[in-house]
């Protein structure tokens, strides 16, 4: 039978039983565990748990969450339960580097990511074709220095029209004001190469040729009000040498951030990424 599928996703205060208890009470809610991860932070005493399960009995996600409650109480447990099958409703942002939307709405396209595009938005006309060519509205907002207040009032408008659960920054290149990163924990995804701090501000990938670094990489993160401080999702990097011009250097760099932001993204929606502080418990 098809039953219907739901992840449920928690933290608490580390102590002994917590999968026990949490395998019996999905068993009396008539759920089938289909696959489960924990982890167990020593140093904050912390617990993490995703568990991915099938509802054979017939509940749906409010009655489900109903059952669990009392243990998520007993337990002082943070629980979520989702609807495995949902996609996530996502805004794509990028400025004149186009590389990461085009990878991402190829995969949305052909259903390698479980999320919704609702629109791309930019400070520029570059990528309209693009996005309109996906099928995606294109929402073109430019930024100055008088007009950032009104801008951000913009987006926010956008956001709450499609009901915008993920905010990804595909290389967009304007800063977020604190108050919008604060009323988003853990909902906006930005994409950074990783020499920071090493090779802070424009041109990182000439001054790493011009330094002869033998790996570039790149690491997406949920954003924060500390610019490029938050919880790190992904990582990875690529050897580079001698023999590579700063275009090659930039070419290696680009193929990356597209495959670590597709890969932040995909773990994000499927619901994998549990925030531990400064840091993210990523269930891969």
């Amino acid at each position: 039978m098809n039953h219907p599928t739901f992840v449920l996703t928690l933290s608490c205060p580390d102590s002994i039983g917590i999968v026990a208890d949490v395998a019996n009470a999905l068993a009396d809610a008539g759920c089938n565990i289909v696959e489960s991860a924990q982890h167990g932070d020593a140093g904050n005493g912390r617990f993490f748990m995703r568990t991915l399960l099938e509802s054979t009995g017939g509940l749906g996600l409010q009655d489900l969450e109903r059952r669990f409650a009392p243990l998520a109480e007993r337990r002082r447990m943070q629980a979520r339960l989702f609807d495995a099958r949902r996609k996530t409703p996502t805004v794509l942002m990028v400025s004149r580097f186009g590389h990461c939307l085009n990878d991402l709405l190829f995969r949305w396209r052909t259903g390698a990511l479980p999320i919704e595009v609702k629109a791309v938005v930019s400070n520029h006309e570059d990528f309209r074709d693009l996005t309109l060519s996906s099928g995606v509205p294109f929402h073109h907002l430019p930024v100055t220095a008088d007009n950032k207040v009104a801008q951000e009032a913009a987006l926010e408008d956008i956001l709450a029209r499609e009901g915008v659960e993920l905010v990804v920054l595909a290389r967009y290149m304007q800063i977020l004001s604190p108050a919008f990163c604060a009323r988003r924990p853990g909902q906006v995804i930005n994409i950074h190469h990783s020499f920071l701090p090493s090779f802070k501000g424009a041109r990182p990938y000439h001054r790493a040729y011009e330094r002869g670094v033998k790996l570039i990489g790149a690491t997406a993160h949920y954003v924060t009000e500390d610019l490029d401080e938050g919880p790190i999702i992904e990582q990875a990097v690529e050897r580079v040498g001698h023999q590579l011009s700063v275009d090659d250097y930039i070419a290696v760099g680009r193929d990356v951030e597209a495959l670590v932001l597709a890969r932040a993204v995909k773990w994000h929606a499927e619901h994998r990424v549990l925030l531990n502080g400064v840091r993210a418990v990523v269930f891969q």
